[in-house]
């Protein structure tokens, strides 16, 4: 599977405010960028904070662009969420878009129920917490071989620490949000040793809107 991670930050590397309040950083020119990213890939994961957040309906990409590069049908939606935290009536639920719940064992039994009579299909995998590398696996035997990442930063972080990120993609705007509790594109508990940090190869670097577009691929 590859998994390529996508976001907007500000220029001080912030995806939102301390408030956690969605804001725009982009213009349409990097929307139209990111309705080809979908396009390209057979899911489009994010984690349960940011459907909490933003409520994202994930439903938007590019057709044309999508049948140019031989892919059918429409993306999948998928939600990181350990204990099924996503309400029935989120966004990314409606619509005729499939969406599936990565859970762990300790999802209550009861919100799945309502999730599953919500049309949303499940995997298990992990104790406590979702287990990406088993869930991702289970993704792929599905049919998943491209995978877009939209965050948040505890699920990027995660992704990363699990070896698990092909490719990053960020628009950086040109506005600053400030603030040490502001979420980042990799929160999460940080990697400390020099041995562990994820290392990356630049691809390319182009402007976009008022902006700069960073292309990488994580180094294996």
């Amino acid at each position: 599977m590859h998994v390529h991670v996508n976001a907007a930050v500000s220029a001080d590397g912030k995806l939102s405010t301390r408030r956690r309040e969605q804001v725009r950083i982009s213009g349409d020119e990097d929307f139209a960028r990111v309705d080809r990213i979908r396009a390209e890939n057979d899911a489009v994961l994010v984690g349960v904070g940011t459907v909490l957040a933003d409520d994202p309906s994930l439903v938007r990409f590019d057709r044309d662009h999508r049948e140019s590069v031989g892919k059918s049908g429409v993306p999948t939606r998928v939600v990181a969420d350990s204990r099924a935290r996503t309400p029935p009536d989120a966004a990314i639920l409606a619509g005729d878009a499939p969406t599936t719940l990565l859970v762990s064992e300790a999802a209550p039994i009861d919100r799945l129920s309502a999730l599953r009579e919500a049309s949303v299909s499940v995997v298990v995998a992990g104790t406590e917490r979702v287990d990406l590398p088993c869930a991702l696996a289970e993704l792929e035997s599905r049919g998943v071989a491209d995978l877009m990442v939209e965050g948040g930063g505890e699920l990027v972080f995660s992704l990363f620490a699990d070896g698990l990120v092909d490719a990053l993609t960020l628009y950086v705007g040109s506005l600053v949000l400030g603030g040490r509790e502001a979420p980042t594109i990799a929160d999460g508990e940080g990697f400390v040793e020099r041995a562990s940090f994820p290392e990356l190869s630049l691809d390319g670097v182009e402007r976009v809107d008022d902006g700069v577009v960073l292309q990488w691929t994580v180094d294996s």
